[in-house]
């Protein structure tokens, strides 16, 4: 099967056409300028070193390279593969607060890691760590949006999770609920596979009912783990001030953390602690683990070296064909007969 990596690209091949038109239009003033100088073949003969030929011939060259290196950039790929198979785990999904305290140190030091720095490092390290089990990804704030739906492709995951920011979510506060919801939405709806919502948050809630959304998914056989990031003594917002003027400080709520863990059948674990990772790692797996199937798929040869070889061949061939007429071809007529 032939595919491409970036097939967006190929749009670009809409310049061939372009390139076409601006080159006839070219020719076509060329003439027109010939013209005013008198009959195009007395200038012809004013000009003998001027070929016909040539710039057609290198204009052709040229957008063959073109097309060449637009496929080259879209990276073609040949003999990919599609296999079934069939693994046991479980199903996560991340729900990752990216509201604006969550640019705040997450120590007692102002220039402590950030604590949004801090999530990634954690969850980078725990998504290797889930072996064959299915991953997703929710950022919320004020508002939540589903990022990945679950996949095993945790290569994709781990790429999401080093462009989060706060500039994700337009609307900022932090809506625990939401994102607890959108969640557990996003599960399959198999009864039988056993799920986990893990929550990586400073805890601020400013909408409210997420202990009772907790609650509820724990009625649903979904178990919510909650990573507490920051400090509680708190930490000065870096560019933000309140309405008098002073730096805003933003505070870890452990005691709201814990409540989330305790009403959602999980376990509660700081982000700080040296133990948090394994903590959390252990608490996953009393998770039984189900059987699903995946369907991997095995990248084709990667084919962009013989355009990119033929981009070159064609662009050396247009360096070496100069404007005027070849020496060695001057008294051949290709298209009428010698009189």
């Amino acid at each position: 099967m032939f595919d491409f990596a970036y097939p967006s690209l190929l749009y670009l091949l809409l310049l061939v056409p372009v390139v076409v038109l601006l080159f006839l239009a070219s020719r076509a003033s060329r003439r027109k300028k010939v013209r005013r100088f008198g009959r195009p073949e007395i200038v012809a003969k004013l000009m003998p070193d001027a070929s016909k030929y040539t710039p057609a011939v290198k204009i052709t060259l040229q957008l063959i390279a073109l097309v060449a290196i637009v496929i080259m950039l879209a990276r073609p790929r040949y003999g990919a593969t599609e296999k079934n198979e069939t693994s046991a785990g479980i199903e996560v999904m991340i729900a990752f607060d990216v509201s604006n305290s969550m640019m705040a140190s997450s120590t007692d030091r102002a220039d402590g890691i950030p604590r949004i720095d801090r999530a990634r490092l954690l969850l980078e390290k725990l998504v290797d760590k889930l072996d064959n089990d299915k991953v997703g990804l929710i950022i919320f704030a004020g508002t939540s949006k589903m990022q990945l739906p679950l996949t095993s492709d945790f290569y994709t995951a781990k790429m999401y999770l080093n462009e989060l920011s706060p500039s994700q979510i337009t609307y900022q506060g932090t809506d625990i609920s939401t994102a607890i919801k959108m969640a557990m939405n996003g599960f399959s709806p198999a009864e039988d596979m056993h799920k986990a919502i893990i929550l990586i948050t400073d805890a601020e809630d400013h909408e409210g009912e997420a202990i009772e959304t907790a609650r509820l998914a724990a009625e649903n056989g979904i178990q919510i783990d909650v990573i507490g990031l920051g400090s509680p003594e708190g930490a000065v917002l870096p560019g933000f001030t309140d309405s008098d003027g002073r730096p805003v400080v933003t505070k870890l709520n452990e005691k709201l953390a814990e409540d989330l863990a305790k009403a959602g059948d999980g376990v509660y674990v700081n982000g700080a602690s040296p133990s948090a990772l394994s903590d959390l790692e252990n608490q996953l797996d009393k998770l039984q683990k189900s059987e699903f199937s995946n369907v991997n798929y095995t990248a084709g040869a990667e084919q962009f070296p013989t355009f990119a070889f033929l981009a070159f061949l064609f662009l050396l061939i247009d360096y070496f064909i100069v404007e005027r007429k070849i020496s060695w071809l001057k008294g051949v007529n290709f298209f009428t007969r010698k009189k």
